[in-house]
């Protein structure tokens, strides 16, 4: 049975780059994102849960998120938890739901988001490297198996090599997208 699976490298390769992609919408530029609030945690009902099981999170305004929280009485745990997730957002209550206005972002704070950015890009090409070379360890223990020829093992790292080069141009591609978005806000 042969070790190699193209198909799984590329998954794990694609996979990579969605964590990215995750990773970078988590990142505020000075546009109301409501992905901004998936890390938030709040506590209700004797339990830990996310806000998008409490609360219905909305961008009405292009600097402004809305919450609008289900049951009246989790209200005060929402904004603790929204306090507590340190995004540097200060929620004001109206009712039922919670503004919480996107505040001006520092040239420091650009540069620093800018960084992460390309931390988190360099995390995942270290990911895409790291199923790359998986791949070309299971080519060789193919081969040394008889299961496959030389030139079907040179083929399949040129494929291989193909791939990595394809979803980490992605990735600078994403970064640069990001950092782009970040410093000219």
């Amino acid at each position: 049975m042969p070790q190699y699976d193209k198909a799984d490298i590329e998954r794990r390769m694609k996979g990579a780059v969605e964590s990215l992609k995750g990773d970078l919408s988590g990142l505020r530029t000075g546009r109301a994102n409501t992905s901004l609030l998936d890390p938030v945690v709040v506590e209700v009902y004797g339990a830990m849960m996310p806000l998008n099981q409490v609360a219905t999170v909305s961008a009405p305004e292009p600097r402004m998120l809305s919450v609008q929280v289900w049951d009246k009485s989790n209200l005060i745990a929402v904004e603790k938890g929204i306090a507590k997730a340190n995004l540097g957002l200060n929620p004001m209550i109206d009712g039922q739901t919670l503004r919480l206005p996107m505040p001006d972002l520092t040239e420091e704070r650009r540069k620093d988001l800018a960084k992460l950015a390309g931390q988190y890009a360099e995390q995942a090409k270290i990911a895409i490297r790291n199923v790359r070379r998986d791949g070309m360890e299971a080519l060789k223990t193919d081969e040394k198996k008889k299961e496959i020829s030389e030139d079907d093992r040179k083929r399949s790292e040129d494929e291989v090599q193909k791939l990595t080069d394809q979803y980490v141009k992605e990735t600078d591609d994403l970064a640069a997208k990001k950092e782009q978005e970040i410093l000219t806000q």
